[in-house]
């Protein structure tokens, strides 16, 4: 199936309109996918640099022109399972409503058509300016809250260290001069990732050997994290010498944004001391790729339908499985007036607090008394799950960081006995109160799992697994958040009532959620 008699030059003839025609297929078939990635570049700061990446690619790819030319195309097979792949984890991300999956296994798809299309050496040939391609994807947020509590612990160990009494509540602290938190703007993932593009990109065309940009990707990694801790620590000192009157509103991300932009200066001025000059030859050394074969156009014509249905399979899944389920009415919630154990509902709520889980299908929110425990009920049932509306998301949380009722201050997880049967619950406790009061009358305990057609976890994971799962099975998409809370109270009593209720209604419960969509 090869024809050796093709010249190089007439084979690239052949091999790039197909490959031009393959990356349309690929840009119309998963168009949505495309349009929600360049919507995050255009309303998110952290992502903004998105817009670079396509013709830094581009650049990178040209510079590499003149090798690239005296290779044969040879399409490669090998590859064609790897497109299999990627495509169906674009079918699972979507069917899971997790943008991440769906949009690294988009660019994934564009980037395995130089081995599918134009053959393994040409991809060898610039795997970097490939492997690049996947910066373009609004990828990181997940690391923010962790981000979050070390750029907390270490502000408030320096302002310790500074002689600077500090009483500290999960990301909110005090000080003498007043109030301050960590909030998302804090976390330091733009400066992150910002750094880590620009690190790898330096790293690339200024050394050779593979160690040097290992370790200067790996400070690029590093430094941020750490000047973004000083840069919180510094912002919270100066606002404390000046009286509060320096380092607040938008000087607060002035003067952030100005500290990394020296920080980073200062690393690539380090780093461009120990560059290694470009030992690549000036004319490039002929190198045929895969033994100057080329392929002949019947080949060239079955790779390109091959793979055009490798691209079209998981889109026609994706329409049929929702199509199938799209005719089913809204879910409904009702809340029984009595639960097991006595449990009654009143229409007078114990606490005023509602969670931010954005854009549920339907939901419930209802008060249950026994004797004097109260506690309240949150249902956020999701059903067609998507970008918009899905049930785990990192805007899904129990308190936003700019709430200004409430506050989370801690989180760990609970074992409920459920028929004799463990099931894990996630726990956290929420202050309603300045952080200066320490009373119990304002807070809040929370317990929370997830249902997912039926099945309990407390992991997104998981729940995003089952989703996928249940999907791709023909049992749809449908989900819930199951919140629990009550007064924490003294003596554990607000875990206790949580607890009691969960134990003795969780049956009820999963009722209620079963019979949502008939």
């Amino acid at each position: 199936m090869t024809q050796a008699a093709i010249p190089t030059h007439r084979a690239w003839r052949t091999a790039l309109p197909v490959f031009a025609m393959l990356l349309a297929c690929v840009v119309g078939l998963y168009f949505d996918t495309a349009q929600a990635i360049v919507t995050i570049w255009i309303r998110s700061d952290t992502f903004t640099h998105g817009f670079l990446v396509p013709p830094i690619v581009l650049w990178l790819v040209w510079r590499k022109r003149q090798t690239i030319a005296q290779m044969a195309p040879l399409p490669g097979v090998l590859a064609w399972p790897l497109v299999a792949g990627a495509a169906f984890a674009w079918l699972l991300g979507d069917l899971a409503a997790v943008n991440a999956l769906r949009q690294l296994a988009f660019v994934s798809l564009i980037i395995l058509l130089v081995p599918a299309v134009l053959g393994w050496a040409v991809a060898r040939s610039i795997a970097f300016p490939l492997a690049f391609l996947f910066f373009a994807v609004p990828f990181g947020e997940f690391a923010m809250p962790q981000l979050m509590e070390w750029t907390a612990d270490f502000t408030v160990l320096a302002l310790r260290l500074t002689g600077i009494p500090v009483f500290r509540e999960g990301l909110q602290f005090v000080i003498p001069s007043g109030n301050w938190s960590v909030v998302e703007a804090c976390s330091g993932v733009r400066y992150l990732i910002a750094s880590l593009t620009v690190g790898t990109l330096f790293a690339y065309l200024n050394y050779r050997s593979t160690s040097r940009r290992v370790l200067f990707i790996a400070v690029s990694f590093l430094v941020p994290i750490v000047a973004n801790w000083m840069r919180a620590y510094l912002i919270v000192l100066l606002g404390h010498m000046s009286g509060n009157k320096l380092a607040a509103g938008v000087d607060h991300l002035i003067y952030g944004w100005v500290f990394f932009g020296v920080v980073i200066m200062l690393m690539f001025m380090v780093g461009a001391r120990w560059s290694e000059p470009d030992s690549e030859p000036t004319s490039p050394v002929a190198s045929p790729g895969d033994g100057g074969r080329t392929a002949s156009l019947v080949f060239t014509g079955v790779t390109a339908i091959s793979i055009v249905a490798l691209l079209a399979m998981p889109v026609i899944a994706r329409n049929a499985i929702n199509g199938s389920d799209r005719a089913s009415a809204l879910p409904k919630l009702k809340a029984p007036a009595n639960l097991g154990s006595g449990w009654s509902s009143t229409s007078l709520q114990s606490v005023s607090w509602q969670p931010a889980f954005q854009n549920p299908s339907t939901q419930l929110q209802a008060t249950y008394t026994l004797g004097e425990q109260v506690v309240g009920l949150y249902l956020g049932y999701y059903h067609h799950q998507s970008g918009e509306s899905k049930l785990v998301s990192s805007d899904n949380v129990l308190v936003k960081s700019n709430d200004p009722l409430w506050a989370q201050v801690s989180r760990g997880t609970r074992t409920l006995e459920l028929n004799g049967m463990p099931l894990v619950m996630r726990t956290a406790e929420l202050r309603g109160a300045p952080v200066t009061n320490q009373g119990q009358e304002n807070r809040l305990v929370v317990w929370q799992i997830y249902w997912v057609n039926g099945a309990l976890t407390a992991s997104d994971v998981l729940a995003k697994a089952y989703t996928a799962g249940y999907s791709l099975i023909g049992r749809g998409d449908d989900s819930a958040v199951i919140l629990v809370y009550a007064p924490k109270g003294e003596a554990g009593r607000g875990e206790k009532a949580v607890g009691e209720f969960l134990s003795t209604n969780m049956q009820h419960i999963r009722k209620i959620l079963e019979t949502a969509n008939p």
